[in-house]
């Protein structure tokens, strides 16, 4: 990887947690991800729940799955296409979240829930990547191709409703974004790092990935020595 801890530790500045959520956003109350949970959970009907990881819930799952299988989502792919003004970024200087966007294929794990865990994990895994009332429908069950057959998984995707997606930015526009951008949960840089060497470890090659993670490299050696993220 040309992406290395060291550019990775450039990006970072401290960046205080903020005190209100971001206006126009609504956090989810306990029981509002529980409910929410509860739906999914229906939905998924009397057999396994399983989970489609594409990111960070590859190398952060908040979860301990009873299984877990290599995986590919068909027309689907990796896309850094969601402004982030908050978490790994700031209003001044936003950066993007990772996503499920429609086109291509993506290969990453699929994990399956523990019966006994399940209805607590979901409202966990709903409370960590739909945290606020306007990004509830950005979950969907979608079919996956696994080595052991065909299977339907929660997804968390980019959903037009309640998101900002940005799909028309270039991959240069989108490397100085995650180079840039730092919020108090830590740096776009960061995630891109994370999210490339553990699918690397798994023996998933993102092309995409691996040519941005390239670019956000060569734009941190343009800094001058010993700058940090502007």
């Amino acid at each position: 990887m040309r992406l290395t801890p060291d550019h990775v530790a450039r990006c970072f500045r401290p960046v205080a947690a903020p005190q209100e959520p971001r206006e126009g956003l609504t956090p989810l109350e306990e029981a509002d991800a529980a409910a929410i949970a509860q739906r999914l959970s229906a939905e998924a009907g009397d057999g396994a729940v399983w989970v489609f990881a594409y990111g960070s819930l590859i190398w952060k799952p908040a979860f301990v799955p009873a299984e877990g299988r290599r995986a590919t989502a068909h027309g689907w792919r990796r896309s850094f296409c969601i402004r982030l003004a908050g978490w790994r970024a700031t209003p001044e200087a936003p950066g993007l979240m990772l996503a499920l966007a429609p086109g291509g294929s993506c290969a990453g794990l699929v994990f399956r829930l523990d019966p006994a865990t399940a209805a607590a994990d979901l409202a966990g895994l709903v409370r960590r990547e739909t945290p606020f009332h306007e990004l509830a429908g950005n979950a969907r069950w979608i079919r996956v191709a696994t080595a052991e057959g065909a299977l339907r998984a929660l997804a968390f995707y980019a959903s037009p409703v309640g998101t900002t997606v940005e799909h028309a930015l270039s991959p240069q526009a989108v490397a100085q974004r995650l180079a840039t951008a730092c919020g108090h949960a830590g740096s776009c840089a960061e995630y891109l790092y994370n999210t490339v060497a553990h699918l690397e470890a798994e023996g998933i090659h993102d092309r995409g990935l691996w040519r941005l993670q390239r670019l956000v490299a060569e734009e941190i050696e343009r800094w001058p020595a010993q700058a940090a993220a502007p």
